[in-house]
């Protein structure tokens, strides 16, 4: 392997991913740091402490969002961006969100000890609940921030106790001044867990990440009528269960018709009035379709909807159908992704093009910021699970990646 002088220290990086770990650990080796709540606080607070011991200047935004930034040698160049997030889904893993943010302080710790100047400044950023695990709304603060919502939408949700968004900031005063909006940057790196199987399956140790895939969302409600389970023979039941149960199985032989590409699932299923003895009378449930190609998405969509509706026709049920929102595929800047390529192949290791099947903090950035990712593989493809895990040195790969693409980028001739 072709070694650069300019290393990132391994290990300070694995203690650093350890040392944020303890941060709301969780008995079986995972974290649960929700959004917005003390948990999360102690993590925002450490990653400011430990970006101002390293003479950054961190800001905060309107919706939460941490920017550190680190001087370039031209002050009017635009920054290169680079980060991730801190907060974790309710049974998280170590990684999800959190390598990225920690991979960045060790790329601003190594740029340090190596006495780096880049010619661009630099800002590594902890995202707002990305997760979207505690308001219900993921990619909230890259959300507010690329405009996608308003930031009074986002201050407005609120979680299962009626805590909003707004005071859920001020409890824990993160609510900061900056405004929450897109500003002159010149790139966006972000170093994350794949959280699939293709890298480890295929022993591949850096994804070249070329995009994110296509999405589209749906609430779901069928009703019939909620009846007694041993007086109402077959020719009278309108069982709303039964219709969703064909409606589900649908989404999976639509997503299956597609091979390894398509997505197709139901996550979220709720049963009124949810009784033994009751043939049921109402069922809301999701419903998302996934796919590198929005053209695919669109038919997927168009086949699924018709089916629903033809599956509670005969059934006898009603049908309430909601198309939440449609994300289109977002490709990646094609010059940071060759910076990323150029990266891996400079350190001699093996790679894999790959299309994201997570949404990111990066697909909305890129809509704004010529934006690229880096992945990492994970120990069997899992994650948003306590029991995700990664290696040291795939760890150390990824973050070495990263400092050569943000150096690379920060110090391109203009």
């Amino acid at each position: 392997m072709s070694h650069t002088n300019q290393r990132i220290d391994g290990k300070r990086l694995w203690d650093a991913l350890m040392s944020f770990a303890e941060i709301g650990a969780t008995p079986k080796g995972g974290v649960r740091r929700l959004t917005l709540t003390d948990v999360d606080k102690r993590a925002r607070d450490k990653f400011k402490a430990e970006c101002e011991a390293m003479g950054l200047t961190v800001r905060v935004d309107a919706i939460g969002n941490m920017f550190a930034r680190r001087p370039g040698r031209d002050p009017h160049r635009a920054p290169v961006l680079f980060g991730s997030h801190l907060d974790s889904q309710p049974s998280g893993g170590k990684f999800d969100g959190a390598l990225g943010v920690i991979a960045g302080l060790e790329v601003m710790r190594s740029l340090n000890d190596l006495n780096i100047t880049t010619e661009a400044p630099l800002e590594l950023i902890n995202w707002t609940d990305e997760e979207g695990s505690r308001f219900g709304h993921s990619l909230m603060g890259s959300g507010v921030w690329a405009g996608i919502f308003t930031l009074d939408k986002a201050y407005g949700l609120t979680d299962t106790e009626g805590t909003t968004v707004a005071t859920a900031l001020d409890q824990i005063g993160y609510r900061g001044p900056e405004p929450a909006a897109p500003y002159a940057a010149d790139a966006y790196f972000e170093l994350h867990i794949e959280q699939g199987p293709f890298l480890e399956r295929e022993h591949k140790q850096i994804g070249i990440v070329t995009g994110a895939q296509a999405q589209v969302w749906y609430d779901i409600v069928t009703t019939g009528q909620d009846s007694h389970a041993g007086t109402t023979p077959p020719s009278t039941r309108k069982d709303a269960l039964v219709a969703a149960a064909r409606i589900i199985e649908a989404v999976d032989r639509i997503m299956r018709a597609r091979g390894d590409d398509g997505r197709g699932t139901v996550g979220q299923l709720q049963v009124f009035p949810n009784s033994r003895n009751v043939v049921p009378g109402e069922v809301r449930f999701s419903a998302e379709f996934r796919h590198p190609s929005m053209d695919e998405v669109n038919r997927m969509d168009e086949e699924f909807q018709a089916e629903a509706r033809r599956l509670a026709e005969k059934d006898g049920v009603q049908l309430d159908l909601t198309v939440l929102f449609r994300i289109p595929a977002q490709p990646f800047d094609k010059s940071c992704v060759d910076l990323v390529r150029q990266g891996a192949a400079k350190l001699g290791y093996t790679t894999r093009e790959i299309v994201s099947g997570a949404g990111h903090d990066a697909v909305y950035v890129a809509r704004h910021v010529p934006t690229a990712m880096i992945f990492t593989p994970c120990k069997d493809g899992l994650s948003h699970n306590e029991l995700e895990s990664i290696q040291p040195e795939e760890a150390e790969a990824g973050c070495q990646v990263l400092f050569e693409a943000v150096v690379a980028r920060a110090n391109r001739t203009l």
